[in-house]
């Protein structure tokens, strides 16, 4: 399912955004991080864990793909990534690293084994850098075929130092657990007030590989130049690299990432100064992963794609944290905000299944309940004027979006890496925006950057800003949840882009939706029609189940679906629904008041799966859809079974009893009934 050229009004609608953001002095940054997956997805590393035995060789595949297509000359490290409560070992990331305008960092020889004693290569690269080295032998208990030498090294911001080890036999052992050397050291065995900071060599009969300590950017920079010259100058093979790749703060180099996820391989894709780079990497990522035999979809049995399930988010931020639009301007960035809580079509059409409270990226407002916090919170920045406020919009904000356990990263839009301190991670300027799927095409996840982007334009004039949040309460989890009501919330959002010079196509939009909102039955006689799609359905969160000792999991009932069932006024003139022997009401006006179409939608239990709220409820299915004439007549019996998605013609031996209780909604004002209520 590959992508087509990016089309012509796209270019337009970034030209016209990026004019108006340069105008207002503002240079805004894009991030993203898609998710791809193996065309046969076989293992639990691509269903709930984050590793396995398939992912990283596709990972390194994929890695010398990007070097032969977009990144040549580019070096490719093996990084410890995220280390998550109950996971035995940091899951990994591979970072691929060159300069900013794509040039090499420096000249690197091809791979191959090494010809010169390890210990004394070691002492030598300590001699490029002006100090002696004394490597210290180990053993790898796991490969005692590898040979191990390790010393301390490390910078204090002016000069190079590092110190003995000394080490009993006894001691001198890898720790037993999977990853290069240079993460399995004996560490806890350094002297006193040396710092944990060692340069490793290992090598086997396959090659040879180097783990670089943690060091500040210069440092890491001034390590990678005495290596390269040291390998030319000795004609030697290029060591696999391993080791902790500090944060460019500088902006100097481009990085693309390539990390372990539960159930995908997540790509982090360099800074882009502009959407068009964005797109530009989305479409070479696209074809290098078709290459490699890894795409942005999965493909059931039956044939129905849907998303990868491991998010697509995009990251604004500042070429530098001095010229982070986010920090100077908290009015615009306070207008973003309301934008996004006014039209839930924002947070829910290009998202993943989960939405709700217990989603991966809950909103604000469904969180906070009462609004006053919030608004209270977002009145106060607004009145702030031009300047740099990175701490008080981040101290903020950051108790605000968050979810129910008060988590700063699981978010809609999160603060978690914009200005918060207390974090390793969280003083990057960046406002990440995580209700959002990988999408089966390059161009439409383009497209949905490109959208975020025409209207952060377009809020630059404050004339076209929201004053106050919208009280969407009880709708927002009742008609909101309907795809129709989605696209007809993103529809205006198009149209008055468009009536600000925004262009963007509907036409491409709708076809995501259509995508993300698939048709499971569609019955038309005459001007008579009758559809069904899938709608949205929020999974309650459970409590902790403990698993192998530690809470690793969140776990959330998803045992409830929603259907929406609309129609066309003649169809209600002349027929009317029952399901399940039922009468099933819809209401007309329910997206424009005037319009004859009616609306409603269907909530019901598919599954009994452990855990679950209410064991002791039945499971709903096979659902019954029975079209009858307004006398009574029955027409046509439509049946959903628990094996397939569309509604399928059910013989009259099928058909239903018809019951006079009709079907009920909780709430006085809802749309969506719901079949466990009597």
């Amino acid at each position: 399912m590959s992508s087509s050229p990016l089309p012509a009004w796209m270019t337009t609608a970034a030209k016209e955004a990026r004019a108006r953001f340069q105008g207002a002095g503002m240079a805004l940054t894009l991030g993203g991080e898609p998710t791809y997956v193996p065309i046969d997805p076989q293992g639990p590393e691509w269903t709930v864990a984050a590793d396995g035995p398939t992912k990283l060789p596709l990972a390194r595949a994929l890695a010398r793909e990007l070097q032969r297509t977009s990144l040549p000359g580019s070096l490719c490290f093996f990084c410890p990534g995220k280390h998550y409560p109950g996971e035995t070992n940091p899951r990994w990331a591979l970072r691929l690293l060159c300069q900013r305008d794509l040039s090499p960092l420096v000249p690197w020889p091809g791979a191959g084994p090494l010809t010169e004693p390890a210990q004394g290569l070691l002492k030598a690269i300590g001699t490029a850098l002006g100090l002696g080295l004394e490597p210290v032998e180990l053993q790898d208990p796991l490969a005692p075929d590898r040979q191990v030498w390790a010393v301390p090294l490390s910078h204090d911001g002016f000069t190079w130092a590092s110190s003995p080890w000394p080490l009993e036999a006894a001691e001198r052992l890898l720790v037993a657990t999977e990853g290069p050397p240079g993460l399995r050291l004996p560490l806890q065995q350094l002297p006193e007030g040396v710092p944990r900071q060692v340069l490793t060599l290992d090598q086997t009969s396959e090659g040879w590989g180097l783990f670089l300590p943690p060091l500040e950017q210069d440092s890491f920079e001034e390590l990678i130049r005495a290596i390269a010259a040291l390998l030319a100058s000795k004609a030697l093979t290029a060591p696999d690299l391993s080791g902790v790749v500090p944060f460019d703060l500088e902006a100097r180099w481009t990085v693309l990432g390539l990390a372990a996820d539960p159930g995908v391989l997540e790509i982090n894709l360099p800074v882009c100064a502009h959407w068009e780079s964005y797109a530009h990497w989305l479409m070479q990522l696209e074809a290098a992963g078709a290459e490699v035999g890894l795409r942005s979809w999965k493909q059931d049995a039956a044939g129905k794609t849907s998303g990868t399930g491991g998010g697509n988010h995009l990251l604004w931020g500042g070429p530098t944290l001095a010229e982070n639009p986010l920090f100077q301007r908290p009015g615009w960035l306070v207008a973003l905000l309301r934008t996004w809580q006014h039209h839930p079509s924002l947070s829910y059409l290009f998202g993943s299944d989960p939405v709700g409270a217990a989603s991966q990226a809950p909103r604000a407002d469904a969180i906070a309940g009462d609004l006053l916090d919030l608004e209270l919170a977002l009145s106060s920045l607004e009145q702030l004027p031009e300047g740099d406020h990175r701490q008080a919009i981040g101290e903020t904000m950051r108790h605000l979006q968050v979810d129910r356990s008060g988590n700063s990263h699981r978010s809609e839009i999160s603060f978690d890496k914009y200005w918060n301190p207390g974090s390793m991670v969280g003083c990057q300027g960046l406002l990440e925006f995580r209700a959002l799927e990988t999408l089966p095409q390059a161009q439409w996840m383009a497209a949905v950057a490109l959208l975020w982007s025409c209207l952060g334009a377009q809020l630059l004039d404050p004339e076209q800003r929201p004053t106050k949040l919208m009280p969407h309460g009880q709708r927002l989890h009742d008609r909101y949840l309907l795809p129709t009501v989605l696209w007809q919330d993103l529809e205006g959002l198009l149209l008055e882009l468009g009536l600000n010079g925004l262009r963007l196509d509907p036409e491409l939009y709708h076809r995501i939706w259509a995508w993300r909102f698939p048709l499971l039955l569609q019955w038309q006689e005459g001007n008579c029609r009758l559809w069904i799609r899938r709608a949205l359905e929020p999974w309650p969160l459970l409590s902790d189940m403990p698993e192998l000792g530690a809470i690793t999991s969140r776990f959330v009932d998803t045992s409830m679906e929603r259907l929406e069932i609309g129609c066309s006024g003649g169809f209600l003139e002349h027929y009317q629904l029952r399901l399940n022997g039922r009468s099933l009401p819809l209401q007309r006006g329910v997206v424009i008041p005037e319009a004859a179409e009616a609306l409603g939608g269907v909530r019901y239990r598919h599954s009994h799966l452990f855990p679950c709220l209410h064991p002791q409820l039945p499971v709903d299915l096979p659902l019954h859809l029975t079209i009858q004439k307004r006398n009574g007549t029955p027409v046509a019996c439509f049946q959903r079974r628990a094996d397939q998605p569309e509604f399928v013609v059910s013989s009259n031996d099928h058909w239903p009893p018809q019951n006079d209780q009709a079907l009920t909604t909780w709430h006085r004002d809802d749309i969506c009934v719901d079949l466990r209520l009597s």
